[in-house]
Parts: C-alpha cells; sequence; structure tokens
C-alpha cells in the first residue's frame, strides 16, 4: 500500500515527508515551507474524506474564516458553531464560558477543550475549569466534534470535543498590529524557517496585547510559542511545542447591580481585584509508521499554570452596587485565591489498516496515563486592599491519576456503509489533603462508556449519521472530598447520549443537521445561586437535554455567499425531584440553557477583498434552578431577555505580502446582559472595533 492510500484511511497522518522528498528533487524551501505538516493529534483531520468518516455532528473553522472574522477569542470565534453557546465574562475570552446543547457553559465545564490534543483545562480529575484559553491567534483551525466518535478522548465529551489546532511553522517573518476600541492594541510576530535538508522546521510565534478593557478592566497579556520539528529517517516524525503566557486582568466575580448597569454599564465595580495567569506547558508528539497500514502515534504533554485571584470581600449588594469589608484592621478585607495546577500524561494511540471480517477495517487502540495536582491557598490581608501577601488561612492539596484504555473499531461494510463500535474506559483516584490541620481523604472511580457510530453514504453527495455512546465527567475533588477528608459519594456526571443527523453538498448548497438527545442519570448544578457566591454544588438527579441543529450554506453567486445555523432546545430540565428549600424543582429549565441559538452571516468576495455581516441570536435564559424571571435587587438572579448583536468584518489582501482587515462588533450598540453570572450583572461589549495590518517579510 502507497503511504497516500494509508493516507486516506487515516485522515490525521502527516503529509509533512512530501516536504523532504521534494526538497531532495529540487524544490526551494520557500514553496514547501506550507506544506510541512508536523505529527499531532487531530480530532477530526482534514478534509472531506475525514468528515465523512465522524458518525456525529462536525464543524471546521478553517484558516479562511479566521481570518476574515478576526475573532477577539477562540470563545469569540466559536460563537459561529451551531449547538454551542458562549457566555461573556471579561469581554475578551480570557476566562473562557463555552457551552453545548443546552449544557451549562459556566468556565467550560462540560466539554473536553484541547489544544493539538492537549488537555487546556489544567486539572481533569480535579476540576475541568476553564482558567486560561489559548490566543486565537496562534490557531490555524478550530474542530469541533460532537457524538460517539468523541470517546476516543475523554473524560467529559458530554457536551462534545473542542480542538484548537495551533499554526505550523512557516518560512519567513510575518508581523501583524492591531488597534481599537478602549485602547486596544497587538502587535504579533510568527517567524519560521526550514533545514536546507528540509527533514526540519521550526518557529516562534509571539503575541503582546494590552487594553483598558470593556468595562474599565485593563489587562496586559504575553503569548509565546516555540514549535518544531524533524524526521527521523523514513518512517518516523517527531515535533515539539513549547509555550509561556502571562495575563493581568483587573476583572473579578463581582457584577454590576441593577441601578449601575442601567446608569453606567461600562463601569468596573471591583477595580482591586485581579486575575493574574501564568501557564508553561510542553508536549512532544511521535510518529512511527510500523509498515503501510500500521502507525503508533504517542504523545506526551505537561503543563503548569498559576491562577492567583485577588479580590475584596464583599461585605453587601444592592440595587446600587456593592459595598466591600473596609481595610481598617477589624476583618479580612482582601483575599487572594491563589491556585497552582500541574498536569502531565502520555497519549499512545495505535492506527491498524487491515481486511479482517471479509472487510476493509480500520482499528485504533489507545492508552493515556494521566496525572493532576493542585496547591489550593488562600492569603488575607486586614490592612491593604491592593495585597498580594497576607495571613495563609487555606492550603489545600489535591491530586488526581487516572488511566484510559479505549479502542474501536470501523467495519467498512461497504463502500456506502461504515459502522465503528468503541469502548473507553477511565479508571481514577482522587484525593485531598488539608495542609493546615493534617486530615486527608481518597475517592475512587471507574468508568465504562460503551459507543457505537454508523455512516451511510446515500448518495455520493450525501450521507446520514448516526451514533449512542455512555458519557461522563468526575466530580470536583473540592466537592467528591469534604475538608474534613470524608468522601462525599458525589457521583460523577453520566449520560446516556444519541445522535441521527444528515450532511451532504448538492453544488452550491451544503448543509448538516442533527437532532440529539442527553439522557442525564446524573447532572451536577450549582445547588442555590446559579454560580454565585456562597454557591456549592449538588447531584441534580435525573435530567434531559434534546434538540435539533442545523447548518446551511449557499452560493448566491458573482461572489455572494450566505450561511445560516440554529440550535433549538426545546427540552433542557430537571427530569427528577430536585428540592431545594422545600420546593420542587422537577421540570423547571436547567440555568444557561437558551432554546433558541442561531446565526445567520451574508459574505461577499472578489479580487483580494472579503468582508462578511453577521448576526448573531440568543434567546431569554433563566440563571437559576427556580426559574426567577423578575429581577431581584442584586441583579443575581432573574431572567436574561433575548438579544441579536450584529458584526462587519472586512480583510483585503494587497498582495502576498500585504494584508490589511478591520471588524466592528456589536455594530448597532446593543445593550443587553450576557450573564448573571459569578455575582451580579455581566453586560455584553458595547460597540466596538479593530484594525490591523499583517506584512510577510
Amino acid at each position: 500500500m502507497k503511504r497516500q492510500d494509508r493516507v486516506t484511511i487515516f485522515p490525521s497522518a502527516p503529509r509533512r515527508v512530501a516536504a523532504a522528498v521534494a526538497l531532495a528533487l529540487g524544490a526551494s524551501t520557500l514553496a514547501l515551507a506550507t506544506e510541512v505538516e508536523l505529527p499531532r493529534i487531530d480530532v477530526i483531520g482534514k478534509g472531506e474524506q475525514a468528515v465523512a468518516k465522524q458518525p456525529g455532528s462536525v464543524a471546521v473553522i478553517d484558516k479562511g474564516a479566521l481570518e476574515l472574522k478576526q475573532p477577539v477569542s477562540t470563545q469569540d470565534a466559536l460563537k459561529s458553531v451551531p449547538g454551542i453557546v458562549v457566555r461573556e465574562e471579561e469581554g475578551y475570552g480570557f476566562i473562557p464560558n463555552i457551552g453545548m446543547r443546552g449544557l451549562n457553559p459556566n468556565r467550560s465545564q462540560k466539554l473536553l477543550v484541547l489544544e493539538d490534543g492537549v488537555p487546556v483545562a489544567p486539572g481533569l480529575f480535579l476540576a475541568n475549569e476553564s482558567y486560561y484559553s489559548p490566543r486565537i491567534e496562534r490557531m490555524q483551525s478550530i474542530e469541533v466534534l460532537k457524538g460517539a466518535a468523541g470517546l476516543r478522548y475523554g473524560p467529559t465529551t458530554i457536551g462534545g470535543v473542542i480542538n484548537y489546532k495551533t499554526k505550523n511553522p512557516e518560512e519567513g517573518v510575518k508581523v501583524t498590529a492591531k488597534a481599537g476600541s478602549h485602547g486596544y492594541r497587538l502587535l504579533g510576530l510568527d517567524a519560521g524557517g526550514v533545514a536546507s535538508s528540509g527533514e526540519a522546521i521550526g518557529g516562534i510565534s509571539m503575541v503582546t496585547t494590552q487594553g483598558d478593557g470593556f468595562r474599565n478592566n485593563r489587562f496586559d497579556m504575553n503569548d509565546v510559542v516555540l514549535k518544531g520539528g524533524m524526521a527521523l529517517g523514513d518512517k518516523q516524525w517527531i515535533a515539539a511545542k513549547l509555550t509561556y503566557y502571562d495575563n493581568k486582568v483587573n476583572t473579578s466575580y463581582v457584577g454590576l447591580r441593577p441601578n449601575e448597569f442601567r446608569n453606567d454599564p461600562t463601569k468596573n465595580p471591583a477595580p482591586n481585584d485581579w486575575f493574574l495567569t501564568n501557564r508553561t506547558s510542553f508536549d512532544i508528539n511521535h510518529e512511527y509508521e510500523i509498515s503501510d497500514t500500521v502507525t503508533l502515534k504517542t504523545l506526551f504533554y505537561w503543563s503548569e499554570l498559576t491562577r492567583d485571584y485577588w479580590r475584596r470581600e464583599v461585605q453587601a449588594r444592592n440595587a446600587d452596587g456593592t459595598t466591600f469589608v473596609p481595610c481598617n484592621g477589624l476583618a479580612f478585607c482582601m483575599s487572594g485565591n491563589n491556585r497552582t495546577f500541574e498536569m502531565m500524561g502520555v497519549d499512545s494511540r495505535l492506527q491498524i489498516a487491515h481486511g479482517s471480517f471479509g472487510m476493509k477495517n480500520e482499528t485504533e487502540i489507545g492508552i493515556r496515563l494521566h496525572s493532576d495536582r493542585l496547591d489550593n491557598t488562600k492569603l488575607q490581608s486586614k490592612t491593604d486592599p491592593n495585597a498580594r501577601s497576607g495571613i495563609l488561612t487555606t492550603d489545600d492539596t489535591q491530586k488526581a491519576e487516572g488511566i484510559a484504555f479505549y479502542a474501536q473499531n470501523r467495519f467498512i461494510v461497504s463502500e456506502r456503509i461504515a459502522i465503528t463500535p468503541g469502548l473507553r474506559i477511565e479508571s481514577y483516584n482522587q484525593s485531598r489533603t488539608n495542609e493546615l490541620t493534617g486530615v486527608s481523604g481518597k475517592a475512587n472511580n471507574t468508568e465504562v462508556m460503551p459507543g457505537i457510530g454508523a455512516t451511510w453514504q446515500v448518495t455520493p453527495k450525501t450521507q446520514l449519521f448516526a451514533g449512542a455512546f455512555k458519557g461522563f465527567s468526575p466530580a470536583m475533588v473540592a466537592t467528591a472530598i469534604s475538608g474534613s477528608g470524608v468522601d462525599q459519594n458525589l457521583d460523577a456526571e453520566r449520560s446516556t447520549n444519541f445522535e441521527l443527523g444528515v450532511r451532504g453538498k448538492a453544488e452550491r448548497l451544503s448543509y448538516e443537521a442533527t437532532a440529539f438527545y442527553m439522557d442525564f442519570a446524573n447532572q451536577i448544578i450549582p445547588q442555590s445561586e446559579s454560580g454565585g457566591v456562597g454557591a456549592t454544588v449538588t447531584n441534580a438527579g435525573k435530567t434531559l437535554n434534546q434538540g435539533l441543529e442545523g447548518a446551511i450554506g449557499y452560493d448566491l453567486g458573482a461572489g455572494w455567499g450566505v450561511d445560516a445555523n440554529a440550535t433549538w432546545v426545546p427540552t433542557a430540565k430537571f427530569n427528577s425531584a430536585k428540592i431545594v428549600a422545600g420546593i420542587d424543582r422537577n421540570g423547571n429549565r436547567l440555568p444557561y440553557a437558551p432554546k433558541l441559538t442561531s446565526n445567520l452571516a451574508l459574505s461577499y468576495k472578489t479580487g483580494g477583498l472579503k468582508a462578511s455581516l453577521g448576526a448573531n441570536y440568543v434567546s431569554r435564559q433563566f440563571v437559576d434552578p427556580e426559574n426567577t424571571i423578575a429581577e431581584n435587587a442584586d441583579g443575581r438572579r432573574g431572567e436574561i431577555p433575548a438579544y441579536t448583536v450584529y458584526t462587519l468584518n472586512a480583510h483585503y489582501t494587497v498582495d502576498k505580502q500585504l494584508s490589511v482587515f478591520g471588524t466592528v462588533r456589536n455594530l448597532f450598540d446593543k445593550k443587553y446582559i450576557a450573564s448573571r453570572n459569578p455575582d451580579g450583572i455581566f453586560p455584553g461589549a458595547e460597540r466596538n472595533f479593530e484594525v490591523g495590518v499583517s506584512y510577510k517579510f
């Protein structure tokens, strides 16, 4: 079998050797630099063949879409994907809140987020909370996968899997500069080169950005990535990536109160609060083509994230604002809720193409070893509203280790039909130690998750797909094990998921439509406030999410095109007894689960110009299990009204070296509430703009 045939079977296999081969035949390094692909784990892969193999809903935001839309963050880019709803917090997506199919977007806890196949959340088995988001400026595309195919990854794939794919190094130097509203400014540098032999490539990508923030919550962020790789003979390739991220954001859990929102939505209600993040990560990908039909991929990853959240202590809340504890030496007025996460793991996957059972088969077998550690401390001061040190009042160490096995086999029954059964087993243990008292505790769990998916190519341009699988998400250590070391027997989230859909193309038309059903035996949600101050989490019992999502694209001709998608979730409810303060919430709608989200975009292309006008609609949402409609005095409860936000984008390629671009978000300056979580009203960003230029030397 030729290598290109094997690539058809395993679309994520790299075509980077083509660069070295072509170089040996005398091609220029500049022409080949863009062909070099370093080994990595893709969730979907490249091209229509890769999409057609997925027995589930698929979305890919490609390089062209990112170039045109110039999203301010990865979260901003994902707004246009069917099934996804995002919840704004500080406006720039530094603290991502991404939900899927009616699942709460709080800290992106209900889905698995990856970067080049590596987990982004700092602790998979401690708390799947995203305190960091990779910068969109260094991404070449984003993959979104839902359905049974997500069993290849884990844990926390109930909602789906998002994989950010970083740019590969390219020959030359590219400089990007942006400026915009609220003092926003960005400077980016991408530089790379190819070895004279063509068997090695490397590069650096740097971004520095500052701004005054949408609510006078200024920030200063720096991001550096070193990435490279090489061929190890004819059958092996290796790639490595080192990242460093540093960000200081003047943001808070404290939102606006009702009168503050009405009178001054740009107010920073907690100017002493700072969210300080520092992250270093390292990963190595190795690929070994054992034969034409067998490939072994191995990924080693490590990261350390420090998140220091310095916040003034709240004394009282009313409709006019928030009162903070005075720093007069009588009580703790400033707290540093400081956490350091360390994560590492090894993920190895064996891919085999074979002819067993009288048919073509594609088998993948994998194992992953993973460990998490969290040092959770609280420092408190009674005298300094800008303290960065104080009395140690909390010192908590949490650890988790997990081992996962999975296997799936794609039976290619005929040229049109393929069936893919799979099984994933996750076994993990969690521990917690109070370093101040010496009290400790442990918890252990094993989850078995079967799944099956199928695709049927009804016509050359139309495909049906279906899948069913068991999903789970581990309980947070802080809630699974009490501070006194007692196992709380807080079960993991478990769900049974079904999906049925169709996708295809017909001349100028492309489309995908999916029906989904997520039946939770146990969903973990906030017990009182919707993630607000003082909230705890609880086993919510049975919940049910079901609905439809669809996307359509049509080429109108003469450079014009239209794209639309919608997600309708008529059911997202408590499906068993849920008693809070003596009242049963059974049948109530789940928090932060809008019934309808939709996107519509009109685009135009001519010559080097690309432009689009888009609209994003989010229907009304409840923020608590009680489904409170009327706004309460401090703004933490009450319905979030529906809103529509328009965005205008333009990108012009002057020549091969120079490009200029611009975007206006919230074009009509819509004033709306994006969230009441964690503690008060968080408004959506008012009208803002950015303009920029890129030049490649």
